[in-house]
């Protein structure tokens, strides 16, 4: 073949292929093509070499594990209050009432306030209700803070019931119908049997 018509065929090729190119480039930017920015793809680099780019996959946002816990004692502490003395009250909340017993299976007044007084406050008081008064200094309601113990008579006048006082007007004790709760001394039946209120001296609390 002549040189002339090999040059034509070179240039023939030539340009073809950058007729085809051009409308190819001009097709797949135009229906193929994505808008892309540099934070889209990582670049993988090993041994210096670098790879070809790896489209980001969207990182789900995982959801925050809340752990809440509800107290069985409907009250609201301040930094006043004594959370030790509110936690110790909360194990023995909804122990049923049983007359002489000392454990979870059941527990009278006197027994649940030793057993607080003891975990909380490290004192040890007098087994009975009515005894207890040896224990501490009587005080009149108004006087009353967390801690303090509260005293109920029955209809001969007699100490027979023992709580825990904690704040406005609330206390905890075993009651002989209900268990271990929290009541009000504002409540009529309460109200009518209290006695007296009882301070024993190691009892520390930031309410006073």
């Amino acid at each position: 073949m002549k040189k002339d018509s090999y040059i034509k065929l070179l240039a023939f090729a030539l340009i073809t292929a950058s007729i085809y190119s051009c409308s190819f480039f001009k097709e797949l930017t135009s229906n193929d093509l994505e808008t892309v920015t540099e934070e889209d793809f990582i670049f993988e680099e090993i041994s210096g070499e670098t790879h070809q780019p790896i489209k980001k996959q969207p990182v789900e946002s995982q959801p925050t594990e809340k752990t809440t816990t509800k107290s069985k004692i409907d009250i609201t502490l301040c930094d006043k209050d004594n959370e030790k003395l509110y936690a110790a009250i909360e194990k023995w909340y909804g122990t049923p009432y049983k007359g002489g017993g000392c454990t979870k299976e059941g527990v009278d007044c006197s027994c649940f306030t030793i057993n607080i007084y003891q975990e909380v406050y490290n004192i040890t008081l007098n087994r009975r209700a009515m005894d207890m008064v040896q224990n501490i200094k009587l005080i009149d309601r108004k006087d009353l803070v967390e801690g303090d113990l509260v005293f109920f008579t029955n209809s001969k006048g007699r100490i027979n019931h023992v709580g825990i006082y904690l704040k406005e007007n609330m206390f905890a004790h075993a009651s002989s119908s209900k268990g271990v709760i929290v009541s009000k001394l504002t409540e009529k039946y309460w109200d009518s049997r209290f006695y007296k209120g009882g301070r024993h001296n190691d009892v520390s609390t930031k309410w006073r």
